[in-house]
């Protein structure tokens, strides 16, 4: 985790996250901790408040018919807490996301599972229109703690440059 701590005061230290666009170097690869455990009110509590209707989330007795015998966490949460894991390495610093994409939901998840995730760092750039700023590309990767992949995803973020962090 790229953690630091700058003193803002006599004797006073103020814990920062996050990387600086110059800090990204493609190929790196950045281990998110800690991990998670999936409860089910994690899961019903996601699938309800998200409107989410499919019984696979939330009906034991419809998922134990289904051929998984048991309720599927839902894929929209696992994609929420694999990108929130990153944020410390990734994006904490960020401006802002500018997109998603290729995400791919590999196995399932099921309540009581622990998932990790990990970011490759893909491709930066400095912004065309933003001189303090730059794009970063990663992959992330959610694995389950016996290793099992069951998600990957890419995802661009606009990152100041070293001085230019609101917290500079």
């Amino acid at each position: 985790m790229a953690r630091t701590a700058k003193e803002v005061g006599p004797k006073r230290f103020r814990e920062s996250y996050g990387r600086y666009f110059e800090e990204f170097e493609p190929g790196h690869i950045y281990e998110h901790r800690p991990g998670r455990t999936i409860s089910e009110a994690d899961n019903i509590w996601f699938t309800l408040l998200t409107m989410n209707t499919h019984p696979l989330h939330f009906d034991n007795a419809y998922a134990e018919k289904s051929e998984f015998g048991r309720p599927l966490v839902n894929s929209c949460l696992t994609l929420a807490i694999v990108t929130g894991m990153s944020v410390s390495d990734v994006s904490q610093k960020a401006v802002g996301n500018l997109g998603w994409g290729d995400i791919k939901l590999i196995a399932p998840v099921f309540v009581g599972d622990t998932i990790y995730a990990e970011s490759e760092m893909l491709a930066k750039r400095e912004s065309r229109s933003r001189p303090t700023q730059g794009v970063v590309t990663v992959r992330t990767t959610g694995r389950k703690a016996d290793g099992t992949v069951f998600m990957t995803f890419e995802r661009t973020v606009l990152v100041p440059k070293r001085g230019h962090a609101i917290e500079d």
